[in-house]
């Protein structure tokens, strides 16, 4: 008589590598750029004098709370604690799928802020350019990350 029991799944998620090879393999080696960028943009809207406190607001909630969770998901591949669960791919794509249309919505509100703060003054003016850049350069890294994490 035939059991029961579902079949036993077989399936092992890709290999991740250890170590510094997890920061120079394709879609682990994204996690660098988006820390840098995301802190960027952290440290150059909290370096401008705020025109727009809710737009900019947002912008500083999504650059810093992408930080500590980016900075916690590379510290859990470093550690090998994603090694516990077997969802840790789909979560993975998730949250950078998520955190990439949330930087876009932020770097597109920054970018607002830029053009408000041309009119006010020059020099904040060319700190928000730089901060919109970094931000849709972060959005840019988180997106692909998602795709490259789903499909690797």
């Amino acid at each position: 008589m035939a059991s029961r029991d579902p079949p036993a799944s077989s399936y092992k998620g890709p290999e991740v590598p250890s170590g510094i090879a997890l920061l120079t393999t394709v879609p682990f080696a994204f996690f660098l750029p988006e820390l840098v960028f995301g802190c960027w943009v952290w440290i150059l809207v909290a370096a401008t004098e705020v025109a727009q406190p809710l737009l900019q607001g947002w912008v500083m909630y999504v650059s810093l709370t992408s930080f500590l969770i980016s900075l916690m998901f590379l510290l859990s591949y470093l550690l090998g604690f994603y090694k516990k669960y077997d969802f840790w791919q789909v979560l993975d794509s998730l949250y950078h799928g998520t955190t990439g249309i949330l930087y876009v919505s932020a770097a597109a509100l920054q970018a607002h802020a830029t053009i408000v703060s041309e009119i006010r003054d020059l020099h904040n003016y060319f700190i928000n350019t730089a901060a919109s850049f970094f931000a849709f350069v972060a959005a840019l890294l988180y997106v692909l990350h998602a795709f490259s994490i789903y499909y690797h």
